[in-house]
């Protein structure tokens, strides 16, 4: 068949969207080009077009291209795109379809090496992604796409998202004599969390390893606004008072909820402190300093409605514990900036120093 952008522009009111209207042509660049974008409509997906015949047959997929090899992820066969979209980074209006915001994720050239009705076989070479892949039919418009590489796409040292860390402890002990070589931070009473974000997707365990994603649900909106990026966050799920203050009595009212009511989230909100990184984008990070890793976390910006990075303070240790007790926190955390994360560990090279009613440091709980 001749290729046709009917099916495109009989979906899309150019009149109000800035999308090309585009028309079949060649490619002016070497080699045929390939595109995902990321896109944030109704739900977050991607969208891989190949360019082919002057146009961009395109697939969506959910969860993205897979890093792992042998792994499938589902692909959903939509309508043809004109070249023109794939350098297309911009918003389509609300009502519109596919409404949302559409950025360039990777681009780049791919080799084909099959194309059949019901098989695609190819290697992209992107920014991002460089591999191997085939999508394969299953029924209809849903296809599967896998990695066929026998390395990874990316770096050399490439590490799959590790799929269960234990969150490291922290020993009671008193405020250093000095300040050199600490940071501080504040101690937060909630529940230790360490999220999982994948696909734009969260997973959410707790201390004890269990799954408490849907009881959080605020924390969807958090892994969506960080898209394609891969991460493990360590940190903690924090309900707040009318005065900013961690109230541990509201919190219990969603702990052990698994699918709380929308007047439950209403009622009591919740907040994801996110302090520290434990992997991101293909690389390990436990075994970095904890100046690096801050380094890191910091550069997400994870700051949103409902989640966000605490401070961290070099001091003086007096003056931020004396500024915990006076907003009613528990105490401090105290960590040192070459210390290591020990998964599941507890360590001297953290410290916990906690307030008294007498409002003096403690050594224990």
């Amino acid at each position: 068949m001749s290729p046709s952008l009917d099916v495109y522009r009989s979906k899309r009111d150019f009149s109000r969207t800035t999308e090309p209207r585009g028309t079949p042509g060649d490619s002016t660049q070497d080699g045929p080009r390939f595109v995902l974008q990321e896109h944030h409509a109704t739900a977050l997906h991607w969208d891989l077009r190949l360019e082919r015949n002057g146009v961009g047959p395109s697939w969506a997929l959910p969860k993205g291209m897979p890093l792992e090899k042998g792994v499938n992820h589902l692909a959903v066969q939509t309508e043809d795109h004109p070249l023109s979209y794939f350098s297309f980074d911009g918003s389509i209006p609300e009502g519109q379809y596919g409404g949302g915001r559409v950025i360039v994720w990777d681009a780049g050239t791919y080799e084909l090496h099959e194309w059949t009705d019901d098989k695609v076989s190819f290697t992209v070479h992107g920014r991002r992604v460089d591999g191997r892949y085939t999508l394969f039919r299953t029924k209809g418009k849903q296809w599967m796409i896998r990695l066929k590489a026998e390395q990874p796409p990316g770096a050399p040292d490439y590490t799959p998202m590790p799929e269960l860390v234990r969150p490291m402890l922290a020993s009671a002990g008193t405020l250093p004599a000095k300040d050199e070589g600490w940071a501080y931070e504040m101690k937060w009473d909630g529940v230790r969390a360490v999220v999982y974000v994948d696909g734009g997707r969260a997973r959410v365990l707790t201390r004890n390893d269990r799954e408490v994603s849907a009881t959080y649900p605020e924390l969807r909106a958090m892994a969506e606004s960080l898209g394609g990026t891969r991460v493990v966050l360590d940190g903690e799920v924090v309900a707040f008072d009318e005065l900013g203050r961690p109230n541990f009595g509201s919190l219990q009212a969603r702990m052990h909820v698994a699918r709380p009511t929308p007047a439950l989230l209403h009622d009591v909100p919740v907040s994801y402190l996110a302090f520290d990184v434990l992997y991101l984008d293909g690389a390990i990070l436990t075994g970095e300093p904890y100046a690096r890793r801050r380094e890191i976390l910091e550069s997400l910006d994870l700051q949103g409605p409902s989640w966000t990075v605490p401070p961290s303070f070099p001091g003086p240790g007096a003056d931020v514990f004396a500024a915990s007790r006076s907003q009613g926190l528990e105490g401090v955390l105290i960590k040192r900036l070459d210390s290591l994360y020990y998964p599941g560990k507890r360590s001297d090279s953290w410290l916990k120093v906690k307030h008294l009613r007498t409002q003096s440091c403690v050594i224990g709980g």
